[in-house]
């Protein structure tokens, strides 16, 4: 007779699941925060003393991962004492996998400030990804082709995605993009000023 006893009632439980999911995230980032924060192999950027870490998962194909990029850049450059770790997962396909190997290569061969150019162009480029696009990518950025293409099928490019997609299977994460804030999880495409919203809440 009440509708809006029955409204209530699942709006109550549903807020309950909320927290329940919420403490259980938080246990998930406690019990996997040195693979998380100081796995010894993911690039760092932002400010890497900063007093707010940020972690991304993401993948070169996904469409609000791309929409994420410009306001996580937006995010580091306003606020300016965020860590921000890039985690490469790539879920979408064989595409997707090669630009992580990419990545990831264009990382362990040429270092950080060349991975920091390579994952922005990953993320601003349109069309399908292929070895000929990645090549001329390279060749824009006056990085070695030959030597990065021969690394791209590496054990050790190999083991760096594996053991991405092992704490990503710990953590529950089944989409892209995901963030870890401090001890947050946040699932899904955050637009910049929810972001700094939610860094401001975590300074206190």
């Amino acid at each position: 007779d009440n509708p809006q006893v029955i409204m209530d009632a699942v709006q109550v439980r549903e807020e309950r699941q909320a927290v329940a999911q919420a403490q259980a995230d938080q246990s998930l980032v406690s019990d996997n925060a040195a693979d998380i924060f100081d796995d010894g192999f993911s690039f760092v950027g932002g400010n890497p003393d900063g007093d707010i870490t940020l972690v991304e998962f993401l993948d070169y194909r996904c469409g609000f991962c791309k929409r994420a990029h410009g306001e996580v850049a937006k995010l580091l450059e306003a606020d300016g004492n965020i860590r921000l770790i890039v985690k490469e997962f790539p879920i979408l396909g064989e595409q997707s996998l090669l630009a992580s190997r990419f990545a990831v290569a264009t990382k362990q061969i040429a270092g950080a400030d060349a991975y920091k150019g390579i994952n922005a162009a990953l993320m601003e480029m349109s069309g399908d990804v292929s070895m000929r696009t990645l090549r001329r990518m390279d060749s824009t950025f006056g990085q070695d082709a030959d030597a990065i293409e021969a690394h791209m099928d590496s054990e050790e490019v190999t083991d760096e995605i594996r053991k991405t997609r092992a704490l990503a299977q710990r953590l529950q994460i089944t989409g892209t993009p995901t963030f870890v804030l401090q001890d947050e999880l946040l699932r899904g495409f955050l637009p910049f000023d929810e972001m700094q919203a939610l860094v401001d809440e975590k300074r206190g």
